[in-house]
């Protein structure tokens, strides 16, 4: 089964610790360091597998034009000047960006597929399964897993290469995606990427 990998929001706003971004990660999470640990041996896992990774960001206008206020989210989002487009917040965290070649897509809504062209790029891949992970697990994960798993394509989560702010949230959103994808860890992805059970 072709396999591609989607990894979201790995930006400097959203996990770095000088970030505008907190719905993903404290400020002051000590799980941090695994964290971007894990997600750097996923990204690795797949490059060495000959899994295409599809790396996928949030950025808005300046002056965030192109930014709905309609949810509390990203009437945070803009009041605290996080994600512009050109920033340092917005570009990718060093250790979890893309090399040159792989795609990148942008998108500006909770849903990542939602007029962005990550449909195309994962369709030209000719992946059937889709290995998700990214922060936040309650926003970006769930709203990719769930496009995904209607667009017909087999999703696996994985768990330790995504994050949320607070556990109790965490576990329920990996208890919620349980029903429409598979939720597996780094190490277990990585070897089925590669063949092995």
């Amino acid at each position: 089964m072709k396999a591609a990998l989607l990894a979201m929001h790995y930006q400097n706003d959203v996990l770095h610790v000088d970030g505008k971004v907190r719905v993903g990660v404290a400020a002051d999470d000590p799980a941090r360091p695994r964290l971007i640990a894990s997600a750097a041996r996923l990204i690795a896992g797949a490059r060495a597998n000959g899994v295409p990774v599809i790396f996928v960001r949030i950025a808005f206008a300046p002056d965030y034009a192109d930014c709905l206020r309609n949810c509390t989210l990203f009437r945070r989002v803009a009041e605290s000047g996080a994600v512009q487009e050109g920033s340092w917040g917005a570009g990718f965290y060093d250790e979890l960006a893309p090399r040159p070649g792989e795609a990148v897509v942008t998108h500006k809504r909770n849903n990542p597929f939602w007029a962005s062209g990550l449909e195309e790029a994962v369709r030209a891949t000719g992946a059937s399964r889709l290995y998700l992970a990214g922060i936040a697990t309650n926003h970006v994960v769930e709203h990719g897993a769930r496009h995904a798993s209607d667009l017909g394509y087999d999703v696996a989560v994985v768990a330790d290469a995504c994050s949320t702010a607070q556990a109790h949230l965490q576990a329920a959103s990996l208890e919620t995606l349980a029903m429409l994808a598979d939720v597996v860890r780094v190490d277990e992805a990585v070897a089925q990427m590669g063949g092995r059970p």
